[in-house]
Formats: structure tokens, sequence, C-alpha cells
């Protein structure tokens, strides 16, 4: 049997012309697929809202929904939805506010993940320590009471603090702490919105909370158990999943190909997927499986 190749052979394989079709962007692609996320977002918004009948049960979904706009910013990170480039960087920016994560440091920072895929040193991911080895870290992970903490925390330092990290360029500095204070300025003012109205509880917040742990969860599978190497076809896996999540995630399952080629945008990367699939080096089948095997090694 042959043996895989690195993500460079791999990709030197693909022909000029198939390079340059997986690597086209679209504006139609990416508004459609938008305006269904934002659509099914919004229903579920005004059926908690509205208190429409069984709408309790409707506050998993909603905060799915919110939770996984992740996917949608990570994606406007490599202005890859849309072919507009400042299409991208307007939904990123609009990302920022539901998610507590403003979008100017997150470009930065998840360009530095890329560059240092799973390197102890130097992935940011990583920068507080590895991913889950104990029963303990786990369900503190998937809660997401590191994130709502470390994103919080951030949005302070950001705003007031110094920008010392490794991954931060000096000329965005301006630009950070602004972003920074603009988000806190209206936190506060949802805040005080609380004071005259829930609303904001119901349909955003709590939500959130709730479905804070599926994103966790989703992205655990992304390179927990994944080695420390340079090859992106071995140091990020791809899980084989479902239509419904592929959506959510705007394709990044696939996120071994993702971190192969990551100017393809989300409506290529199953195509980019048939080219690679010799060559993945972990995969699992199903969300499921990949925590059944991952909680197998706690301590």
């Amino acid at each position: 049997m042959t043996a895989p190749l690195d993500h460079k052979q791999a990709l030197a394989q693909l022909a000029p012309d198939h390079r340059a079709t997986l690597q086209f962007r679209s504006d139609a692609k990416g508004l459609r697929h938008l305006s269904l996320y934002l659509g099914a977002l919004l229903c579920c918004a005004l059926w908690v809202g509205l208190r429409l009948p069984y709408w309790a049960l409707v506050l998993l979904p909603l905060g799915i929904l919110w939770a996984f706009l992740f996917t949608l910013s990570h994606e406007c990170t490599h202005d890859t939805p849309f072919a507009t480039r400042w299409l991208n960087r307007l939904i990123g920016h609009a990302c920022a506010l539901p998610l507590l994560l403003p979008f100017t440091w997150f470009r930065a920072f998840h360009m530095a993940h890329h560059k240092f895929t799973n390197d102890p040193e130097n992935d940011p991911e990583l920068a507080d320590g590895p991913r889950p080895d104990t029963w303990r870290a786990y369900i503190i992970y998937l809660s997401g009471w590191g994130y709502w903490r470390g994103m919080a925390m951030g949005l302070v330092k950001n705003a007031f603090g110094p920008l010392n990290a490794a991954y931060v360029p000096q000329r965005q500095h301006i630009k950070i702490r602004s972003e920074a204070r603009v988000l806190l300025a209206l936190y506060a003012l949802v805040l005080l919105s609380l004071l005259v109205s829930p609303l904001i509880f119901w349909v955003w917040i709590l939500p959130s909370l709730i479905g804070q742990p599926f994103l966790r969860a989703y992205l655990l599978a992304e390179h927990g158990h994944c080695p420390p190497v340079a090859n992106m076809l071995e140091n990020s896996r791809t899980t084989f999943t479902n239509r419904m999540v592929q959506f959510l995630a705007w394709n990044m399952p696939y996120h071994a190909e993702h971190h192969a080629f990551p100017n393809v945008p989300f409506h290529q990367l199953p195509n980019l997927h048939r080219a690679l699939k010799p060559h993945l080096q972990n995969t699992s089948d199903g969300y499921s499986d990949f925590h059944r095997k991952y909680r197998s090694d706690l301590r």
C-alpha cells in the first residue's frame, strides 16, 4: 500500500485548473448559506421571544445556532465565505457581539493557529495549556466556562491592558483596542436593557450558555489527540457527520482539508475532501465516536 502523502505533497499533485476551481469564492453561495442560517436563528428567536407553544424546547436549537456563529466568524477570518472582501469583514465583525469574540483580534489569533497548528510552544490555542486530559478538565471545557471567562478577560485586556501577544501585529493595536472598547460599551447597554426587559436574557444570553457546550464538543474534535507535527493532514482531524452539522459549521468538519488549503471556501471543501481523502491520517466516524475514544484516555 502506498504511504499517504503530507499536505504539501498531496496539494502539489492537484492540477492547476483544479486548484483554481477549488479557490473560487462566490457571494451568491455565501449569501444563500447565510440567509438560511440567519432565517433559522430568527425563527427560533421569535419562537422564544413570543413564547409560542413549547418555547422552552426551542432554547436548545436557538443556543446552538448562536454558538455556531463562531464557525462563520472563523470562515470570515480567511475571507473565503464571500467573494467580496468587505462583506467577509462586515459579517465577521457582526459575529463579534453575540460571541464576545472581537474579529480583528480573532483574525490575528487564528492566523497564528494555522501557522503553528498543535505546536505546544506557539499555537495560541494551547497558550493556556494542553487540551483536557482529565475528567475534570474535560467537563469544565465542555461547559464553556473557559471560553466565556477567557473572552471576557481578553476583552478587558485588549481594551485597557498591554497588547503583548506575539501574534498581534503592532499596526493592529489601535484597532484592536478600539474594537474591544466598543464591544464593552455595547455589553454595558445590554446589561442596562435587562433592567427594562428580560427579553435579551431569554433570546440570547441563556440560549448561548446552553448552546456553547455543543460548540466545545465540536471544536475539541478538530485537533484533540492529534500529534504536534507539521503535516496538516495529520495534526488536524476530519469528522464524518450529517448534513445538519455540516450546515451549522459551514463544512468545517472537513477540518484537515481546511488546514491543508485554507484558501478553499466552505462550498468547495467537499471537493477538496475527495482529492485528499486517501491521505487523511486522523478521522472520526461522527462526534460521538470521537468523544467515546477521547474519554477512554482521560484520567
